[in-house]
């Protein structure tokens, strides 16, 4: 954890709801050589369901595919999460590690391995020590039981602060309660996930519905963020459903309640992805980016990714220049269906260019206003289709480059 807090960060943590059938503790596994918890063991009721979301990445962790086949089953015990060694790159030792860690904390729990969920963030190709997991596990088992917070705490890596989300909703005449904590700061691109975040609900949900809706709401919102256009070998979503607020357990959309569960849900992914852009490396600027009029929604989406990856419209910003030119690069290089005379762009509420042609009478001034602001909005135009998206992204400072640049040492 960075000691220098974004400018861009929320001003205080979450109030997290309690969730029934949870217990989060942390430990110190010294994974790296810092005073904080680094582990994190969250203990879930039996009769907990479970759906994920992994990396598309050629070059996945162990963790990542131990996630992907313990998903298959449905079922989970436990969550184990280890910060400062992603366990990424290191064959049969780092599958190994994952394979003792679930053997430990199955023992503990009486559960079957395929229960346990593992995930692991950190420095690439370096082994996770298993006795150093073993003693963290060790330490956490009996450790007094933590806050939220203390958890997002801990799952951090160059956060600068920790990252939580909660909402409510109705089903029948049972109110039951999500909440999930998310790490990431770097190495953020949309392929799926785009970080590891966890996600805890009291509600009783069936396993693959709940795998239906994880899916869903992860294409609008952890897929529709981007700090640096990179995607993580280690990046998970998980969400467990204890069952412990007693509701009539909810298998499909037709079931009461399954839609306010689903918004609820989504809700909690937007506020959890857009935290970790705001905790972008080196950020000090929010930009929100809408594409409308294009092909189709998945045409806006990759448009507005091009623009909000292009290192030219993200120095932009950071300087505060309103050069609009380099988003319409941006839409051009998409490889996506647009018409030049077609396109239109605004910044904040002003329009600068409509019909493939800067707006006669152009005044520079309350652009340049907008972008001095810590809350930037980009708008748009293809005029093709009906297609729409909205991405968010950072802007591109030094800070980004000093990080990354001493991030081993």
């Amino acid at each position: 954890m960075i000691t220098d807090k974004s400018p861009l960060a929320p001003a205080e943590f979450a109030t997290l709801g309690t969730v029934g059938g949870t217990q989060p503790r942390v430990s110190r596994a010294h994974y790296k050589q810092w005073d904080r918890c680094d582990l994190t063991f969250v203990e879930l009721g039996e009769g907990t369901t479970a759906a994920g979301v992994t990396t598309q990445s050629r070059c996945p962790s162990p963790e990542v595919e131990w996630c992907r086949d313990a998903m298959t089953h449905g079922k989970a015990r436990a969550l184990i999460v280890n910060a400062g060694n992603a366990n990424a790159f290191t064959g049969n030792r780092g599958r190994a590690a994952v394979e003792a860690i679930a053997a430990k904390v199955s023992g503990h729990l009486g559960c079957e391995p395929h229960e346990v969920f593992i995930a692991s963030t950190g420095v690439i190709g370096e082994p996770l020590p298993i006795d150093k997991a073993e003693a963290g596990l060790e330490a956490a088992f009996s450790a007094p039981e933590a806050s939220w917070e203390d958890a997002a705490l801990a799952i951090g890596t160059t956060d600068t602060f920790p990252k939580g989300a909660t909402a409510s909703a109705v089903i029948g005449d049972t109110t039951v309660q999500i909440s999930g904590i998310v790490k990431g700061s770097g190495m953020i691109a949309p392929d799926m996930a785009t970080m590891l975040g966890f996600i805890f609900t009291d509600a009783a949900i069936d396993a693959g519905f709940l795998q239906e809706m994880l899916s869903r709401v992860t294409a609008k919102t952890f897929n529709c963020i981007t700090v640096d256009s990179d995607t993580s070998t280690s990046d998970t979503v998980l969400v467990f459903a204890t069952g412990k607020a007693g509701n009539v357990p909810i298998t499909s959309f037709d079931d009461a309640g399954a839609d306010a569960f689903a918004a609820a849900l989504e809700q909690v992914c937007l506020d959890l992805a857009q935290l970790v852009v705001r905790d972008g490396e080196g950020a000090s600027k929010f930009i929100e980016i809408t594409v409308q009029g294009a092909e189709s929604d998945e045409s806006a989406r990759r448009i507005g990714l091009s623009v909000a990856n292009s290192p030219l419209v993200k120095t932009a910003v950071a300087g505060e220049d309103a050069n609009w030119g380099r988003v319409v690069m941006a839409v051009g290089k998409a490889g996506e269906p647009a018409d030049r005379d077609r396109l239109s762009i605004r910044f904040g509420a002003t329009q600068v260019a409509k019909d493939g042609l800067a707006v006669e009478g152009y005044d520079e001034a309350p652009v340049a206003a907008h972008l001095k602001g810590a809350e930037i909005e980009i708008g748009v135009d293809l005029g093709i289709g009906n297609g729409r998206a909205t991405v968010w992204t950072c802007d591109l400072t030094h800070g980004y480059i000093s990080i990354n640049a001493d991030y081993r040492t």
